[in-house]
């Protein structure tokens, strides 16, 4: 290759080629892996820009998706805790009406207690009758309302006669026609009373 280098331009040796310039031309083209290095580091540098953007949608996304979890766990929450009530209160309806009903046959029996009565053995079935029921009102949360010698409240106490008696303070339940009943806070049935003064 030499020769006809030599040939070509009537140079002797490398060195006079050198100084002609014409090794200039014949030099490889730059290296292909450098190429390659700047290529791919111009691509770095766009990719830096689309990962930069990738983390901020994906931080959005993230934050859109947990904004909802909250809402919908906040949701359940309350329709968990509305449930929880709506039962408790269908319960105490029913209970509240199912002891309405059964207040009569309570009232009766107390009237017959009261009554005089010559067979022991009767009597004594009646009051363990009365008993059984009583304690059915009491195993469901049902309480007397106080009445006798306590203060007239209207919230709990119907008052259907007013007397003048010196033996009771003023506004004081002075006689029970009929015992009121509550279910906690509920009251099934206000007391039938005299108020004195």
């Amino acid at each position: 290759m030499t020769d006809e280098i030599r040939d070509a331009d009537g140079c002797e040796d490398f060195e006079s080629l050198e100084e002609s310039g014409l090794h200039e031309a014949a030099e490889e083209p730059e290296d292909p892996e450098a190429l390659t290095e700047d290529t791919a580091d111009a691509e770095a540098g766009d990719g830096e820009a689309e990962s930069a953007e990738e983390p901020d949608a994906a931080e959005k996304a993230l934050q859109e998706a947990n904004d909802k979890y909250m809402r919908l766990f906040a949701e359940f929450d309350n329709f968990r805790k509305r449930t929880a009530k709506e039962k408790s209160e269908t319960y105490q309806d029913a209970v509240a009406k199912t002891v309405l009903e059964l207040l009569p046959a309570v009232d009766s029996f107390e009237r017959a207690m009261e009554s005089p009565c010559t067979d022991e053995a009767y009597r004594s079935g009646m009051e363990k009758i009365y008993q059984q029921m009583t304690s059915i009102l009491s195993k469901l949360g049902v309480e007397e309302i106080p009445a006798l010698n306590e203060p007239f409240d209207p919230k709990v106490h119907n008052a259907i006669r007013q007397i003048e008696d010196e033996n009771f303070g003023e506004s004081t339940v002075c006689q029970v026609y009929q015992k009121g009943y509550r279910l906690g806070d509920r009251i099934i049935r206000c007391a039938m009373v005299s108020v004195a003064n």
